[in-house]
């Protein structure tokens, strides 16, 4: 649990990186599709050609009507398998040019994949999903940047059963959590919005739920592997963000 907690924040960065990527972005645009409706359908294709209300549900904080608007637009376009596809050799490209050369990569791959591996997909169907999907990437970039994005699709997995539990609502999360009402906006929730404070000790305890499940990765990890994994994503974290500055 409390390697989970000191390795969410680099996990979510590393791991969701791609997703805002310029070129990332731009092979959308080539695809005929907006970066909404690629995001949208990138992450919940991996779950085939499913209808949007089931999108909605996997994904969990989006309401589902930007949901339904991202995964229609985009079956207009592609298959929702051919943009998780896509999205997926995107975020092997990033993984090369970002992380190829970055400290220790070699052993962030040994220990992310180890922990994906071990990682138990019960009620993740986005995580169980993603990991089942052919790696079109090799090297230890790309490598590296998918293991830290199936992290990223397991915390969130975690983190949205989380939030059901203590009983938020999702856009109650969302306000609750270091992005705020920014994060509400992006996912589609409109103001007025309730006020923060009464919400956050629910949405502190889903955090802790979130590390809690998002550790049972790591629990048949030395000590030792432990505290190396937390310290390569840290070193790993300040590498790649300082570059991009």
């Amino acid at each position: 649990m409390q390697t989970a907690a000191m390795a969410a924040d680099a996990v979510n960065r590393l791991g969701g990186a791609f997703l805002e990527c310029p070129r990332t972005l731009r092979r959308a645009r080539e695809l005929g599709l907006t970066g909404w409706a690629c995001y949208v359908a990138g992450r919940g294709g991996a779950l085939g050609d499913v209808r949007p209300d089931t999108v909605a549900a996997a994904l969990g904080l989006i309401t589902p009507e930007a949901v339904r608007d991202g995964w229609d637009a985009a079956r207009r376009a592609l298959s929702p398998r051919e943009v998780a596809a896509h999205l997926l050799a995107e975020c092997c490209r990033w993984g090369s040019e970002h992380l190829a050369d970055a400290p220790k990569v070699d052993r962030l791959v040994e220990l992310t994949e180890k922990a994906v591996l071990a990682a138990d997909g019960a009620g993740l169907p986005l995580f169980a999903a993603w990991r089942a999907m052919p790696v079109p990437g090799d090297g230890p970039g790309a490598r590296a940047a998918v293991a830290l994005h199936l992290l990223r699709e397991h915390r969130a997995g975690a983190l949205l059963l989380g939030v059901r539990s203590s009983g938020l609502s999702p856009m109650e999360a969302l306000i609750a959590g270091p992005e705020g009402e920014a994060a509400a906006v992006a996912f589609g929730w409109q103001p007025p919005y309730p006020p923060v404070a009464p919400l956050l000790r629910r949405r502190a305890w889903a955090d802790a739920v979130a590390d809690r499940i998002s550790g049972q990765a790591v629990q048949n990890f030395t000590p030792a592997e432990r505290g190396e994994l937390v310290t390569i994503l840290k070193d790993t974290t300040r590498t790649v963000f300082t570059r991009r500055r």
